[in-house]
């Protein structure tokens, strides 16, 4: 569980943002303004079931009256998502913890905006900013077909519609994304910012290499991390230096869980390597980084891991906890 302090709201309105893409809006429960955010920032969301998620705030209402966020049922996934599907309603109280971003934009540079299926929550946040801040932009947004592609009307209708370009798969002869094409033609001042599936976010940043991008310009978040072998090949051993404790973690278990199990609080929240809650720094030992929240440059250093995916390659691993 995070160990943020949690905020209580009222869920206002619930609707159907797109096939299997559900809306939430988000009010206070006295009406007054919820805390400040920017662009690109998500809470987290204590579900019906018990379980903590992370989503993104797609839209806030003028003076922060509402934050809205989408739910996209994702029926191989965990059960967050189904259960907030089935039984969230409107005037039902969640408990949400203050607004954290990781996915900023920059105040530099000409922003190019990609998104993938649910993935155009943060980006959509980011189009409504850059417009009323004025800066220039354009936004590309990918779907299965319009009918899942949240938001669609909201955006067909936007003042910065003419910015915004539509790809489907269920319509390749509308035409289909090249992203490189888009990327070398973007200018040298340009800053990519891409959100969706772990595939998307790979071709896209994938072209921006092929296109000549330094990785400094290459922004992106997950919403889940690629999968990742339920076991490892065999336990190691934490060793908690300021507390002088060696926690055992078996082949079966995270190094997250062994923890809890000996009674360490630990800052949980997507559980899956995405938001970086949770990292510890690293004394002593090599990490096997399974998280897709680190920059390469991170992982080599070896200072850092994120226990609630992230094992050791080392048979001890010496935390600064």
């Amino acid at each position: 569980m995070s160990s943020q302090p949690m905020l209580a709201v009222r869920v206002c309105e619930v609707r159907h943002a797109a096939i299997d893409v559900l809306s939430l809006v988000l009010a206070s429960l006295d009406g007054g303004p919820l805390p400040a955010c920017t662009a690109g920032a998500h809470v987290d969301v204590a579900l019906p079931n018990g379980m903590l998620r992370q989503y993104s705030l797609c839209r806030t209402g003028p003076a922060l009256r509402f934050y809205e966020i989408a739910i996209l049922h994702d029926r191989d996934g965990r059960g967050g998502s189904a259960c907030a599907h089935r039984d969230i309603r409107p005037g039902d109280t969640l408990q949400i913890s203050p607004p954290r971003n990781l996915f900023p934009l920059l105040p530099a540079g000409r922003p190019v905006l990609f998104a993938g299926g649910i993935g155009i929550t943060p980006i959509l946040a980011m189009a409504e900013a850059l417009h009323a801040a004025g800066r220039d932009f354009e936004l590309h947004y990918c779907s299965r077909s319009p009918e899942r592609a949240a938001y669609r009307d909201t955006l067909a209708r936007a003042a910065y519609a003419p910015q915004l370009r539509l790809y489907h798969d269920s319509t390749p002869e509308a035409g289909r994304l090249d992203a490189e094409a888009v990327l070398r033609r973007a200018g040298a001042d340009a800053h990519l910012y891409v959100c969706g599936p772990a595939g998307f976010i790979s071709h896209v940043c994938g072209a921006a290499r092929q296109a000549g991008w330094d990785e400094s310009r290459v922004h992106f978040e997950h919403f889940a991390a690629p999968a990742q072998p339920a076991v490892a090949a065999g336990g190691f051993e934490l060793i908690l230096a300021r507390r002088g404790l060696r926690v055992p973690v078996g082949p079966t278990e995270t190094a997250a869980q062994a923890l809890l199990a000996h009674g360490v609080a630990l800052n949980l929240s997507c559980e899956q390597g995405v938001c970086g809650a949770c990292l510890l720094p690293v004394l002593d030992g090599l990490p096997d980084h399974r998280d897709v929240f680190l920059s390469p440059a991170e992982r080599d250093t070896g200072r850092c891991f994120t226990p609630c995916c992230s094992r050791a390659l080392s048979p001890t691993l010496t935390i600064d906890l």
